[in-house]
């Protein structure tokens, strides 16, 4: 099928309102390569800004629930490898998108977060990658419901996480450290299926896998989707259940983040390299967002076709439709 979007007019932001935030966090200043100039504004290509929204810390990853009709976002805060407590989880009404709220904290209610980055939902269960620990969260009241230790299985920076058949949570492992002088490459790429009673299993691992970062589930083709965060050269590729080798179905000029795949089969991908937002539908490659700064781990909203890009340099959270004609 082809692709739903299409390219439109730029009508610029509807409106700016400010989040719950307070200041940038250091991690995100040290990572700012090749991300895009500072102040240069969005320009359309395939979708019409909705609305930013302001005042994040680290702004990583948004998930979309749209049984309550709320965005998740993950704020990292401090350093992206830091064991500092510092990290929360804020929520956005998507119906209103009149600001965000700290839904769950560190340091309050039994909540232990470092440095939240992706997430998914499974039933009442959100589950956050953190560092080195999956953690669950009631997605309605925000209690701790799990804390699974990957660290045993050698995790190094856990990335993304996604939910395939048979409740299946696959995560991935990025292999580098976000420190205070900046980005490290430890190596351990890795992506890890966690079932049953925490069972923790390697799916695959290995520097072919290119620093895997965002991830998703394709029901259609029954097969796991992954970019890769490489700086030089990333790409999509598919992995099926039980065999980890790689099929590459498109490449990129380095640094993909999220990854989201749409009812007819496209796939929008988040790019530091490039700062932008990419289509890759039917062999195409296309940018319907460009000029936004160290896009991370976006978010699809099924319910007005809306993807909401965290932008982790900048504190923000940008909310962009997607024309379906």
């Amino acid at each position: 099928m082809k692709s739903r979007i299409w390219p439109g007019r730029y009508d610029g932001p509807v409106r700016t309102v400010p989040g719950v935030g307070l200041a940038l966090p250091l991690a995100c200043l040290l990572l700012a390569a090749g991300c895009g100039r500072e102040g240069e504004s969005a320009q359309l290509t395939g979708a019409r800004k909705v609305i930013t929204l302001q005042g994040f810390q680290g702004p990583e990853s948004v998930r979309y629930d749209p049984d309550q009709d709320r965005w998740f976002v993950s704020n990292i805060v401090g350093t992206g490898s830091g064991k500092d407590g510092l990290g929360y989880i804020s929520r956005i009404d998507a119906g209103r998108l009149d600001g965000a709220e700290r839904f769950i904290e560190s340091g309050r209610n039994g909540v232990t977060l470092n440095a939240p980055k992706g997430m998914a939902l499974q039933g009442d269960t959100l589950w956050v990658a953190d560092i080195d620990v999956l953690r669950g969260f009631d997605r309605r009241t925000g209690s701790p419901l799990a804390a699974i230790d990957l660290s045993s299985a050698g995790a190094v920076l856990l990335n993304d996480v996604a939910i395939g058949p048979a409740g299946a949570v696959h995560v991935t492992d990025s292999g580098i450290e976000m420190t205070e002088i900046g980005v490290l490459y430890r190596g351990g790429d890795k992506i890890l299926s966690v079932g049953p009673g925490g069972a923790v299993s390697v799916v695959a691992r290995g520097p072919e896998l290119g620093r895997p970062n965002g991830i998703t589930w394709d029901p259609d083709e029954r097969r796991w989707l992954v970019v890769s965060f490489d700086p030089f050269g990333s790409e999509v590729y598919a992995i099926s259940p039980g065999n980890p080798a790689r099929t590459v179905l498109a490449r990129g000029k380095g640094h993909f983040d999220g990854v989201e795949r749409l009812p007819d089969g496209g796939l929008l991908v988040t790019s530091w390299s490039d700062s932008s937002l990419h289509l890759f539908s039917e062999g195409r490659d296309r940018q319907l967002v460009r000029h936004i700064w160290q896009p991370a781990d976006l978010g699809l909203g099924t319910r007005r076709q809306r993807v909401a890009i965290p932008l982790v340099l900048q504190g923000r959270v940008e909310i962009w439709d997607l024309p379906t004609h």
